[in-house]
């Protein structure tokens, strides 16, 4: 049986003419119109699927940088307090800035923890299946999970605590 790396027309020619070279294999017939609007369908649910992934990355982020901005507004006082006995702008950003990084990093594991768990039982369900065999591809999909996760969180909370430093006195109780 033909397999996922045979499906252009490209491959399938080449195995065909190698079909064709056996004594036994009179002729050897398939459909290229029906190959070729298989791959433009594929191509077609992809990038359908690469909008929806992005629409959903830009909800997701909208949603952290509102959470963590939630999250320091409560904390308005004691960053202008802060400010007011003394103490630097980067003095007060560097522990938000931690919990930030640190808050990246957990939701990058369990994200990829997530991940290889749903992998896991989809390869059960469909043992055919063989992506989960290929582990230096998914070091880097994890890498760059992790990777986005601590600079989504850690951008959010840079420019949450930048607002707050930049208030003024009267401007907190709004």
């Amino acid at each position: 049986y033909l397999k996922a790396d045979y499906a252009n027309n490209a491959t399938i020619q080449t195995f065909t003419s190698q079909l064709g070279r056996n004594s036994l294999v009179k002729e050897v017939i398939y459909q290229k119109s029906l190959i070729d609007m298989v791959n433009q369908n594929i191509k077609g649910i992809g990038l359908v699927i690469l909008a929806f992934a992005g629409i959903l990355l830009i909800i997701a982020v909208a949603l952290i940088n509102n959470t963590i901005r939630l999250a320091i507004y409560s904390q308005r006082f004691l960053i202008k307090s802060m400010q007011l006995v003394g103490a630097t702008r980067n003095f007060i950003r560097k522990p938000f800035l931690a919990y930030g990084i640190l808050h990246g990093l957990l939701a990058g594991l369990i994200a990829i923890i997530l991940l290889l768990l749903t992998l896991y039982f989809a390869q059960k369900q469909v043992p055919e299946m063989i992506i989960l065999r290929n582990w230096f591809e998914f070091s880097l999909v994890f890498l760059g999970v992790i990777s986005i996760g601590i600079l989504i969180s850690g951008l959010s909370t840079y420019f949450a605590v930048s607002k707050f430093l930049r208030l003024k006195i009267h401007d907190l109780y709004r």
